[in-house]
């Protein structure tokens, strides 16, 4: 399947499960969990629903998972653009949750879509054991050693004396985009207990290279398309990969970070193709 299609297959995955948790829900609080898991990219239930495909495992017995992660990235994005975080009005081309509602309602969607989330992974059709591992090895990838650690970082980066250093920003980033995007590939390998080594290689330099895009976007990206506003870390002053790479350079090293993630999936040959388009679309994306 061309990776465009896939792409959009998996969102409909996702999205499915989502709703079919919510099928019962009416209130504000379930409107802002189903509003805020529409519009994505669906980047990482595409990962692990494509990486379960490879593994041998059904869209049908891994479906839970891409939605389980999908409404955690949701989550997180809705905390991020909360007033105490980043403070963002815009998100996917829409108005963010606490401003299309409340803070409260902000909160409190995003709360329940963290919870959703392991509860999806509940229904994962899988080894007992191998559904524990995706479920604690999300728990610490969403946590303070993976997503809420590195945005933690991010946030006191903000005021610190002194602007971080390339590896620092590398190591943040880890945890902030990094962690999310690897256990999404490395699904597949958990729900059949198979070696996963090559799905890591390919995730790690895959999460970097998102990121080092998202760093070029704010520089180079028209904000009515990329769906949020641009310039924001320019103006803050952060350091990021441009600050400290230069453009060119920043685009140099996400290009060759995609090479590294395409190598990595080499002895699966023509059966992860899908996984290098990904790659490619990484760092060409405009939004």
């Amino acid at each position: 399947m061309p990776f465009a299609q896939a792409l959009g297959a998996a969102q409909d995955v996702a999205v499915h499960w989502i709703d079919a948790a919510l099928a019962n829900e009416s209130s504000q609080t379930a409107q802002a969990m189903r509003y805020a898991t529409r519009g994505g990219k669906g980047l990482r239930g595409f990962l692990v629903l494509e990486s379960a495909r490879i593994c041998g495992c059904s869209a049908a017995q891994a479906g839970p998972a891409a939605g389980a992660i999908e409404a955690l990235h949701a989550y997180s994005l809705i905390h991020d653009d909360l007033p105490c975080m980043d403070d963002d009005d815009l998100r996917r081309g829409q108005p963010t949750v606490h401003r299309k509602w409340d803070e409260a309602t902000a909160v409190l969607a995003g709360d329940a879509l963290h919870s959703l989330s392991f509860e999806l992974l509940g229904e994962v059709d899988c080894d007992p054991a191998q559904q524990m591992d995706l479920t604690v090895s999300l728990a610490r990838a969403a946590g303070v050693g993976g997503m809420v650690g590195g945005q933690a970082m991010d946030i006191a980066a903000e005021t610190a004396a002194l602007p971080l250093t390339l590896d620092e920003i590398t190591a943040l980033q880890a945890g902030k985009t990094g962690a999310l995007i690897t256990w999404s590939a490395m699904a597949g390998p958990r729900m059949t207990g198979t070696d996963g080594t090559a799905f890591k290689s390919y995730a790690d330099a895959l999460g970097l290279a998102f990121q080092i895009a998202d760093d070029i976007l704010d520089i180079e990206g028209d904000a009515a398309v990329v769906g949020k506003a641009t310039g924001k870390d320019a103006g803050a002053g952060k350091a990021t990969f441009v600050s400290l790479l230069g453009l060119d350079g920043a685009k140099s090293r996400a290009s060759d970070l995609v090479q590294s993630a395409c190598d990595a999936l080499s002895s699966y040959g023509e059966d992860a193709e899908t996984l290098r388009e990904a790659a490619r679309f990484v760092i060409a994306r405009e939004k």
